[in-house]
């Protein structure tokens, strides 16, 4: 019988500079250079450098980490940096990715408050789509709950894929948030699937952003599936690294967090006919 073949992986594993908070965007650089990941993608954030190109293109260099994707700044307590303006938030997110050689902006779905850019959030995103390289690619999010309640934070809806995009990002801590079948979300994002947030998590209603293979989310399977079928993004290992009781567990995690999603990237094939 031939033996399995183990592919050499298409996709490149990048560190969300995310995964170190509290610390810097700077210390996400060091830690991706040590640990041997083929790149960052940038949270951009209130941390001054993540917002200055030139500041991250010096750790780039630095380190010899270069940037693969840029997050533009999407979150609540990012309301204020890079402008009020959720279209100038992209445009500089664009920007900033097109002068660091980064192929991916990772954006969320507008918020429900946000109603003029939500209303024009999906035709809004083709056309800055078609006028770059760079692809935006909308990420999946999850209701809000508390209790029994169920909040929709999120217009045109927290499910991207019930809209038409270009490209898609699927984040596995944000599909057991949502209480979604991740192996179906994938499915569903098919060839639009550009780039992929890797976490895990229980179900629980907080965002937990677990290290992969700590939760009930099908990591391993959804990794062996993107192998199997050539996919050629960036996987990015956005964990949350907060309860590290040092520097020397933080990088455990996330040292643990990258030999996971290799060794399920390079998941053995069989030759045809073995």
């Amino acid at each position: 019988m031939t033996e399995p073949v183990v592919r050499i992986p298409d996709a490149k594993v990048a560190l969300s500079t995310a995964s170190v908070y509290p610390e810097s965007t700077a210390t996400a650089f060091e830690i991706a250079a040590r640990l041997g990941y083929d790149g960052v993608e940038v949270m951009v954030w209130t941390d001054p450098v993540s917002q200055d190109i030139e500041a991250l293109r010096r750790l780039s260099d630095y380190h010899g980490v270069p940037v693969l994707a840029v997050h533009a700044p999407c979150l609540l307590i990012t309301q204020r940096v890079w402008s009020t303006d959720p279209w100038v938030k992209l445009q500089r997110a664009r920007t900033a990715a097109e002068k660091l050689g980064a192929s991916t902006v990772v954006v969320h779905p507008p918020f429900r408050w946000q109603r003029s850019y939500a209303r024009e959030f999906v035709r809004g995103v083709w056309r800055m789509a078609g006028e770059t390289d760079v692809r935006f690619a909308v990420e999946n999010m999850y209701p809000w709950r508390y209790r029994d309640r169920e909040m929709l934070a999120y217009a045109p809806d927290w499910d991207p894929t019930n809209d038409d995009y270009r490209h898609f990002t699927v984040d596995l801590s944000h599909t057991a948030t949502a209480r979604n079948d991740a192996l179906e979300m994938v499915s569903r994002m098919g060839d639009r699937l550009a780039h992929v947030h890797l976490a895990d998590g229980n179900g629980s209603a907080k965002d937990e952003h677990l290290v992969p293979g700590r939760g009930s989310q099908p990591c391993a399977e959804v990794l062996e599936g993107l192998a199997a079928t050539g996919f050629d993004g960036h996987v990015v290992v956005e964990v949350n690294t907060r309860r590290a009781m040092s520097a020397a567990e933080r990088e455990a995690d996330l040292a643990e967090a990258l030999a996971y999603t290799r060794l399920h990237l390079a998941s053995p094939t069989r030759v045809p006919g073995s």
